[in-house]
């Protein structure tokens, strides 16, 4: 058997409409004008907590560690609700069922929280479909130590594995695991393909089965 781990937002799910949505109206409450959705995009990925950083940097807000921690806190309120606009990406669940068909077990790692995690694949029905789930605040680092993953890893079972994600997080967090990466190009992504770590790419979810077959030989 082997398995397969993947990253979520960016990855399996576009969720940049909600994690935005959900960042600007925590601006709106505090009195501060909304960050244009292009640039907020490109906070996500580090974990939610940078997301709030970043979203209170850009606003002109002074550093002050006890309101991060107030919107950090408020924002996980309104952000493990906010899937209304988030879709999964084309061929995801066609992938899935191939990959559970050829006997791959399938996991998740991810920077988003637990509980905004599980929220978000009740909404999709995608719970049954993933072995392990490790999340943003599973244990007390994250992507891009490479803990979280070998962690995913181990809870597949310590299967040869490979990891799907969309950015320089995965990218990083890939290399420094020492697992075989296929990078997902139509995500997330800001730096330039060429530039990053990876072992295969791809954009269309219906090559990925035969990719993570040839990866691990």
């Amino acid at each position: 058997m082997k398995a397969i781990i993947f990253d979520l937002d960016g990855t399996l799910v576009d969720s940049a409409p909600d994690i935005v949505g959900a960042g600007n109206a925590l601006l709106a409450d505090e009195g501060a004008a909304p960050i244009p959705f292009a640039v907020a995009r490109g906070f996500i990925g580090a974990g939610a907590d940078v997301f709030v950083r970043r979203m209170m940097a850009a606003a002109g807000m002074a550093e002050d560690a006890a309101r991060q921690a107030r919107l950090h806190a408020a924002f996980l309120d309104r952000y493990e609700g906010a899937v209304g606009a988030t879709v999964l990406y084309p061929g995801v669940l066609g992938a899935l069922d191939a990959l559970a068909a050829g006997g791959w077990r399938i996991g998740i790692c991810t920077n988003k929280p637990e509980r905004p995690t599980a929220a978000l694949l009740r909404h999709f029905g995608l719970g049954p479909r993933f072995a392990a789930v490790i999340g943003g605040d599973t244990l007390s680092v994250r992507k891009p130590d490479p803990a979280p993953l070998a962690a995913a890893i181990a809870a597949l079972g310590g299967l040869p594995s490979v990891f799907v994600g969309d950015s320089e997080t995965d990218s990083e967090t890939a290399r420094r695991a020492g697992v075989p990466l296929a990078l997902y190009t139509e995500g997330y992504r800001k730096t330039p393909l060429g530039a990053l770590h990876h072992d295969a790419a791809f954009s269309d979810f219906a090559e990925l089965p035969e990719i993570a077959a040839r990866l691990l030989g």
